[in-house]
């Protein structure tokens, strides 16, 4: 074949494997070997020779013609399509014979290589490949048989589905080729090939190719079979197959459900770690998938304590260690969480944090706690008499070497916390009574689970504010947390200030009448912290979302922001740690509302500064230099966004004087989808308050907000559109007729979206209603004539709309369009009517009044019909007419 004629030239075979020999040598200069190898790899053929190297260069180190390999790998994950065909052929006439090298780490090399190519240019255009792999199967060859599954698993993993097409001239498909094998090798005696085969077919549950579909039973079988296997790896996937089974096809286990709980519930406490948590992940999964609860009821006695057991540290947890740092020692680069901001979101069901992370790293003491929680949700309260005496035992242990028992108890009661509530609410304040000397306990980890544990309490100790000793023990709780928020172990501290922060949402304005000394121990906190800010910075966010306007006195701000700002003054417009320090400020701009403005100018401008630098430095790096990161963009426009939503009008001379309007049409208009999103929140911001400054660039603005609505990946930027939606409803009730040239283009893009919202963002439909709404008010000539075509979708979304003032603008649409075209809504009159019964009360009395007088204009208009449209109302509708109390000279309207 013409691709083997290919032969390498001495002198650059020698020189590219002594840079690899170099590249692995821990003496070496890694940056200048990878600036040659760069050098190298501009050549067409330079792959050919990392090939060369790895299958045939025998006798040479192996670690050498590995490092080839992984090159190779790499290389052409990029360069491959546009190779030329020859050297295509080349590299996998080579890459084939490997698979039966003796040496193993060739073979997995070779391996990995091999899924490479098949991910990227499938597996039709390689039929040596399929041949060899068959080939090698078939061998009862041990070699052979592990190199062709450990390139056939990789395959498996990486991209099951290109198996799953149809084998060229014929009506079999690949993956019916394999499957069968794969199954046959369940009964190797070599644990390698059955834990490859296994975890190859795992692979398919999701996609269930009709082959394993009919192949369900031997597959089962071969799963019962392998359950008690000697191998560790082997059981784990096992294990894995069930839980995979119970996720996406829990129909095909149902008849051996028993077995298969009796199984997983002797693996959850396998000898293996892995094992154990593999098989612990069933229970949440068992929960969560459509079977009925009775079948596992039987087992909760036995499954509780195994859970219980499990949720105690292992004495080679290295949360162990990490939990013994002090807080005075300096902060290592791994004690550093990478920070991720939320976009601004405006809109009724923005994602909430996971509060409930109390453990980094996943292991089988998070994964019992995560299956106890949901178990609680589905069984409620009658898991108590199992659970409660199981942690009521060891709480009351009190020596040192049984503190970690102590701890898992208290984990416990944390994780049945909202499940089990009612069982729990008659003891409540005994429980708390608990937690709280457990505060102040000598080993930190139960320091910090006692803080967690009290924070999943934090609704019911605040609702029980209301009388004397819960109002103590509010206090005692306060004080509690606020203690360890200066406890000397990071661990506590962080779990401290996460705490305190729920606490916080939870209490809102309660905490007015402590603020003084809330404050003072989180900026004594802020003090003592080292490089890990960010729980200060969210305790203090949330605590000013909590308060709002009370914080706007002297004696508060003196406390909170003269270190906040030698914070940001400190920190340049690079520095990553900005962005926790920009969220904070976000929600106390928002707080102190007209109290910001004498910090307003300066974050102003540095909010400006960092947009324009970031903007050039996505084209031009060196000029700007800095590195291009998204994240400051959406940082700042959200702060921009809370000083706007803060000072209101006193915003207006900063946007007077800047840019803003220029930079924040580059960002409506970035690639960025996460740019968008907080850049058209900011839009609608801007509209409320000073649309004046947006008029010069008012068209573009509405026209790059409309394309958002009118994409095919409205699902992917559901967000985006949401936001630009809100914007555009806001900018028409301010410029009104201005509006006029867009409007049918956005309305065009609503009515698909109200017409079709299955599946689609609660906030985007009402948006999309509400924004709809604006237009009509604001345009209704223009809306009117169409308006059959929506009123019935449109009428749906508003009745699901709360009362507000958004919904008060929506109903002046509504009204303005069927002044303008009554006949337009005749064929919705019932849902018409139902929008109307969705309000608890209109309190806007024009509103009230143009409400009333589209109903009895439509009662004069139908005459008799009108008694047959209120018949085909629900009873429930019919009584919340009598709400609209519709008044007019002369009497009034009866419905």
């Amino acid at each position: 074949m013409a691709a083997a004629a290919w032969q390498p030239q001495e002198a650059g075979l020698k020189e590219i494997f002594g840079l690899l020999e170099q590249q692995i040598s821990p003496h070496s200069d890694k940056s200048q070997i990878w600036q040659q190898l760069q050098h190298y790899s501009h050549f067409p053929d330079f792959n050919n020779y990392l090939a060369f190297i790895l299958a045939r260069a025998e006798g040479k180190p192996v670690e050498v013609r590995q490092a080839a390999g992984l090159l190779l790998k790499n290389n052409l994950k990029t360069v491959f399509k546009s190779m030329p065909l020859t050297n295509q052929e080349y590299i996998k006439a080579e890459l084939l014979p490997c698979l039966g090298s003796t040496n193993r780490q060739i073979r997995s090399t070779v391996g990995t290589i091999i899924s490479v190519v098949v991910e990227i240019s499938g597996v039709l255009g390689w039929p040596e490949l399929l041949h060899t792999l068959v080939k090698c199967l078939d061998s009862n060859d041990l070699t052979h048989m592990e190199g062709a599954m450990d390139a056939l698993s990789k395959i498996c993993e990486d991209a099951p589905q290109v198996l799953d097409v149809e084998s060229p001239g014929s009506s079999e498909r690949l993956v019916d080729i394999f499957i069968p094998r794969l199954l046959k090798l369940f009964q190797s005696s070599h644990a390698s090939l059955r834990k490859l085969a296994l975890g190859s077919v795992n692979q398919f549950i999701l996609l269930m190719p009709p082959v394993l579909n009919m192949s369900m039973d031997t597959y089962l079988q071969g799963l019962f079979v392998l359950a008690n296997d000697t191998s560790s790896e082997v059981r784990k996937l096992v294990c894995s197959a069930f839980v995979q089974l119970i996720e996406v096809r829990p129909s095909f286990i149902e008849p051996h459900l028993r077995n298969v709980i009796e199984y997983m519930l002797q693996v959850n406490n396998d000898p293996d770690d892995d094992v154990s948590l593999e098989a612990c992940e069933f229970w949440s999964a068992y929960c969560e998938a459509s079977l009925p609860p009775e079948n596992l009821r039987p087992f909760l006695p036995h499954l509780i304590p195994v859970l219980l057991t499990n949720m105690a540290y292992a004495d080679n947890d290295e949360s162990l260690l990490d939990a013994e740092e002090d807080g005075s020692l300096p902060d290592r680069d791994q004690d550093l969480k990478p920070h991720f901001h939320s976009s601004r979101f405006h809109g009724s069901d923005e994602a909430e944090d996971d509060d409930d992370d109390i453990v980094n790293k996943w292991n089988l003491r998070k994964c019992s706690a995560a299956a106890l929680d949901i178990i609680s949700n589905v069984f409620g309260d009658e898991i108590l008499p199992t659970l409660m005496p199981f942690v009521q035992s060891k709480l009351s242990t009190s020596d040192d070497s049984s503190w970690k028992q102590r701890e898992a108890a208290v984990l416990a009661l944390g994780a049945i916390a909202e499940g089990c509530i009612n069982g729990l609410y008659p003891h409540l304040s005994e429980i708390v009574a608990f937690l709280i000397p457990l505060l102040d306990d000598k080993f930190p980890l139960i320091r910090s689970i006692s803080c967690w544990t009290l924070s999943r309490f934090s609704k019911f100790i605040v609702q029980g504010m209301g009388h004397r000793e819960g109002h103590e023990q509010f206090e005692k709780v306060l004080t509690g947390l606020l203690r360890r928020i200066l406890d000397d172990n990071k661990r506590v501290q962080e779990a401290a200030c996460s705490a305190f922060a729920i606490l916080e949402e939870e209490s809102a304005d309660l905490l007015s009448p402590r603020l003084e000394i809330i404050l003072q121990h989180l900026m004594c906190a802020y003090g003592k912290y080292q490089a890990e800010l960010r729980i200060v910075y969210d305790a203090i966010g949330t605590l000013a979302d909590a308060v709002g306007g009370e914080l706007n006195q002297p004696k508060y701000l003196e406390i909170l922001m003269p270190p906040l700002i030698a914070k940001w003054q400190q920190l340049s417009n690079s520095d990553k740690d900005l962005f926790p320090l920009l969220e904070c400020f976000t929600s106390v701009a928002q707080a102190l509302g007209s109290g910001f403005s004498q910090f307003a100018q300066p974050v102003f401008q540095r909010c400006l500064d960092i947009i324009q630098s970031q903007q050039l430095a996505k084209v031009d790096p060196v000029s700007a230099g800095v590195q291009f990161d998204k994240e400051f963009v959406v940082c700042s426009l959200d702060l921009l966004s809370g000083l706007t939503e803060g000072l209101g009008s006193g915003i207006e001379s900063l946007v007077s004087q800047s840019n803003l309007r220029d930079l924040l049409l580059q960002c409506c208009l970035d690639d960025s989808s996460d740019i968008r999103q907080s850049a058209f929140a900011l839009l609608g911001d801007l509209a409320r308050v000073c649309p004046i400054h947006l008029r010069p660039r008012l068209p573009e603005f509405l026209d790059v907000a409309a394309k958002q609505l009118n994409t095919p990946k409205l699902k992917e930027t559901i967000s985006v559109a949401n936001n630009a939606c809100w914007a555009i409803g806001e900018l028409a009730i301010k410029v009104n007729q201005e509006i006029s040239p867009v409007v049918m283009t956005v309305i065009a893009c609503l009515v698909p979206i109200l017409q079709h919202s299955q599946g689609l963002n609660k906030s985007l439909i009402e948006n999309s209603a509400i924004t709809l709404g604006r237009l009509a008010s604001v345009c209704p000539e223009l809306v009117s004539p169409h308006m059959e075509h929506f009123m019935q979708s449109w009428c749906i979304a508003l009745s699901m709309i709360r009362d507000d003032i958004e919904k008060e603008d929506a109903f002046r649409g509504l009204c303005a369009m069927v002044k303008a075209n009554p006949s337009g809504a005749l064929s919705s009159l019932v849902f018409l009517c139902r929008a109307i019964a969705s309000w608890h009360e209109i309190r806007s009395v024009e509103l009230h009044n143009e409400v009333s007088q589209v109903l009895l204009g439509y009662k004069q208009m139908l005459n008799g019909a009108w008694e047959q449209c209120m018949s085909a109302l629900e009873p429930p509708v019919k009584e919340r007419f009598p709400i609209i109390k519709y008044s007019f000279e002369g009497g009034k309207l009866v419905i």
